[in-house]
């Protein structure tokens, strides 16, 4: 409530003065003290939470070597055929024989026989078997059936042998008809020495003429 002006009856001083606090104590009357200052609410920190850590990578798994491959069923009849190639050489030429007469009756009924065969004939050093075994090796190698299909690394091995030994064959059988054809002319040439000797011993063999007749 504002104070009370004083009465006419103050002095004019004092009235003075009460005009003067007059409004200091309605400043004072009007401000009130300030209430407390709540905190501040207390802020609320964040904290991130850790980034997950990544395993180690684990090495990348090397590859696995090749299997090493089975053998195949067909390589024991590659075996046997080179232990045959092996065994053939040693035959005697009647053993080879019969052995070469054994294998041209079963040349169709097994798959090794051909082949067989082709060493067997490559074994007598004759013109006319190795001109067979070669064929029996290059019509081995035209067939391409499962049977005979392992067989033709060897079969062109022993084609190249055979062509190399025809060659061989060729040119000895050249330098022999060669060697017949001198011979012969020596026999020629050996045959008219002998004749012109012949007639220089008769000529000298001829009896003198008589002595009489020359007298006359």
């Amino acid at each position: 409530m504002p104070p009370s002006l004083p009465s006419p009856s103050c002095t004019t001083p004092q009235r003075i003065g009460a005009l003067v606090l007059a409004p200091a104590a309605l400043l004072a009357g009007c401000t009130s003290p300030a209430p407390p200052r709540t905190p501040p609410a207390p802020v609320a920190v964040v904290v991130p939470a850790p980034l997950p850590v990544a395993p180690p990578a684990e090495p990348a798994p090397q590859p696995a070597p090749p299997a090493v491959a089975a053998p195949a069923p067909e390589a024991p009849l590659v075996t046997l055929t080179l232990a045959y190639a092996d065994r053939v050489q040693r035959m005697a030429p009647a053993e080879l024989a019969r052995e070469i007469a054994r294998l041209g009756e079963a040349e169709d009924t097994l798959a090794a026989s051909p082949l067989n065969l082709a060493l067997a004939l490559a074994q007598t050093r004759q013109p006319v078997d190795t001109a067979r075994a070669l064929a029996v090796v290059q019509r081995l190698l035209a067939h391409n059936d499962a049977a005979t299909q392992p067989l033709h690394p060897l079969a062109r091995l022993l084609e190249g042998r055979l062509l190399q030994q025809r060659r061989l064959e060729e040119q000895l059988e050249r330098q022999t008809q060669q060697l017949r054809e001198a011979q012969r002319r020596t026999d020629q040439l050996n045959e008219r020495l002998e004749a012109v000797r012949a007639i220089e011993r008769s000529m000298t063999a001829r009896p003198a003429a008589p002595a009489a007749s020359e007298a006359r």
